[in-house]
């Protein structure tokens, strides 16, 4: 790849995601409209540069006259705050449960290796369904559902890294100085894994944005009348053929931000493998 490419694409990625937060952030002042703010008299209207469409829609509207523009912006909110709650929570414990997994050893380790297996293998969609059911579909069930399942990714991989690193020269001399298991851990071992765990935390972000939006899209997701992407294309699915902008415009945020993370996330792959960067 050529090296403008290397500095450039990186920049654009991350320019595409910190123009969505920003939005999902400051939606109230972005927003012409309030997301659930209800016009039967504009109902279906065609996006800006269509026969009846407007400047003051720009996305159109939907079956019920509300924004879509507003409600993508007021959408990203839902996706990028799961995401990060879901990165932040399942994360924690999958790093820690893998730093005391590769550190330690023993049955230890293979118990907390088992169970992260089963958390892989069982069905996501299963847990959500069932949480849904008990409780009936929310923000919170969606949190849960994708924290059980994540935080086993983060366990295996690190604890992968720690077993190649606990045998180097630096831990050796850190156990012969005295430093306690924490200590070791914490300021020896953690600083050497964090640059994989910045791969497979933008990695990630992508995978949870589109669970939550195909968790909403069949009902177990994000409750209406909530602007949530995986929400409003499943209600713009039934006009396709008259309104496609309703399906349309969600589901271009909900791919060009997953796509934003991924290639990011390529990128740090790239950039911190330097097998790869050598190519």
């Amino acid at each position: 790849m050529p090296k403008w490419k290397q500095f450039v694409l990186p920049f654009l990625f991350a320019g595409i995601i910190l123009f969505i937060a920003l939005s999902a952030i400051f939606a109230d002042i972005v927003a012409s409209y309030s997301p659930t703010e209800i016009s039967l008299s504009k109902k279906l209207l065609p996006p800006f540069g269509m026969k009846g469409g407007s400047l003051a829609h720009l996305m159109g509207t939907d079956e019920l006259g509300r924004d879509i523009l507003s409600r993508v912006i007021y959408g990203s909110r839902y996706s990028l705050a799961i995401a990060f709650l879901v990165i932040m929570i399942g994360g924690s414990i999958g790093t820690s449960l893998g730093l005391i997994a590769g550190f330690r050893g023993g049955r230890l380790d293979s118990l907390i290796m088992r169970v992260a297996d089963g958390a892989i293998a069982f069905p996501f969609f299963l847990v959500a369904l069932v949480l849904a059911a008990l409780w009936g579909p929310g923000f919170q069930n969606v949190v849960i559902s994708l924290v059980l399942t994540i935080w086993a990714r983060y366990a295996r991989i690190v604890r992968g890294e720690v077993l190649s690193l606990r045998e180097r020269d630096f831990v050796a001399e850190a156990r012969i100085i005295g430093c306690s298991t924490r200590t070791i851990l914490t300021r020896h071992i953690l600083p050497n894994v964090l640059p994989t765990l910045l791969v497979l935390i933008t990695l990630q972000v992508g995978w949870a944005i589109t669970l939550e939006a195909a968790l909403s899209f069949l009902g177990a997701g994000i409750a209406p009348p909530a602007p949530a992407w995986g929400l409003m294309v499943a209600n713009g699915k039934e006009y396709l053929i008259e309104a496609w902008w309703l399906s349309f415009f969600p589901g271009l945020a909900i791919m060009t931000l997953v796509l934003s993370f991924n290639l990011l996330g390529d990128w740090l792959r790239d950039h911190y493998d330097p097998r790869l960067r050598e190519m």
